[in-house]
């Protein structure tokens, strides 16, 4: 079940109306915005209509979707990433964040505040942490909380939390950024590798401080593809193992030579795609990270096939 029926079952159950009511308004809805919002957000309308607030309502973290203003969760954390500094457009600060998860489903937490971050800087909360989170916004499918929000440690207990990454079968039509889905798709293009340096111990940006500290750099490559899923094609990038996985040897990864004679091996290959979707600010385009590369299984696709009505 997908955060849109959670939300609607929740809406049904809060109002006394049936499932069905309240999916007939939601339609009834985006039809009269001309189709210009989600799904989620029209119902998000009707829940306003019939006065039924979120707001200062607790959620799970899977009842939660896009475009909430005000969400209210408890999760324990599960990672934490390193607190990052940022200028942009003359204004500098910092960020940081961190995986929040109950035992629905998790989900990533941006926070932008000093006063937030430094519960993270202070030791004050880490890794097993269990925090309450008021008055979030939810946006690409993660938490932000800004200086209007709040978070705090809880005494609450949370146990059996998910810690896999949640992915969703989606076609590439119906994707939105920050969901993390996992498709069935034909590779019809594929661009020359380009390739950059890492810290062989951290796996971060090859600097100048670490080629003074003696380190000597791990070259790495990044691969763009075109996949197409028969609803949509989309550009996608693959990084380390998971060019691979496409079916390239690191000597033909690594020379453009000998990645040119395989490259049309590539193309008209069928698998299954996962990996998160993002925003391309560039070139104003949704484009898939690929973390995940799997065989089709004809018995499996078999299988799939006869389930659809």
């Amino acid at each position: 079940m997908d955060n849109y029926q959670k939300l609607v079952e929740r809406i049904a159950k809060s109002s006394n109306l049936e499932i069905e009511e309240i999916e007939r308004r939601v339609e009834a809805k985006k039809a009269k915005l001309s189709g210009l919002i989600s799904k989620e957000g029209a119902a998000q309308i009707v829940a306003a209509e019939l006065g039924i607030n979120f707001d200062n309502e607790r959620m799970k973290i899977s009842e939660i979707v896009d475009g909430m203003k005000r969400a209210n969760v408890v999760g324990k954390i599960i990672k934490i990433n390193p607190v990052r500094e940022f200028n942009k457009n003359g204004r500098e600060g910092k960020v940081a964040s961190f995986t929040l998860a109950d035992e629905t489903a998790n989900i990533r937490v941006a926070l932008w505040d000093t006063n937030h971050i430094a519960l993270i800087e202070e030791g004050k909360i880490g890794i097993n942490s269990v925090v309450e989170i008021s008055g979030g916004s939810i946006r690409n499918s993660e938490i932000h909380l800004s200086s209007f929000g709040e978070i705090k440690p809880s005494k609450e207990k949370i146990e059996n939390v998910v810690e896999k990454q949640m992915t969703h079968e989606k076609n590439l039509k119906n994707v939105s950024p920050g969901q993390n889905i996992r498709t069935r798709a034909v590779i019809v293009h594929a661009f020359e590798p380009h390739y950059f340096e890492v810290n062989p111990e951290t796996g971060k940006k090859f600097t100048e401080e670490d080629k003074n500290n003696g380190l000597r750099p791990k070259k790495r490559a990044l691969l763009n593809i075109t996949l197409d899923d028969g609803t949509e094609s989309m550009r996608s990038v693959a990084f380390g193992e998971q060019i691979n996985k496409l079916g390239l040897t690191d000597e033909e990864i690594f020379s453009i030579e000998e990645y040119n004679k395989a490259k049309s091996r590539l193309l008209g290959e069928e698998k299954y795609f996962s990996g998160q979707i993002r925003a391309n600010s560039f070139s104003n385009t949704l484009e898939l990270t690929i973390n995940g590369v799997e065989d089709v299984n004809p018995e499996e696709l078999i299988k799939e096939l006869e389930a659809k009505p």
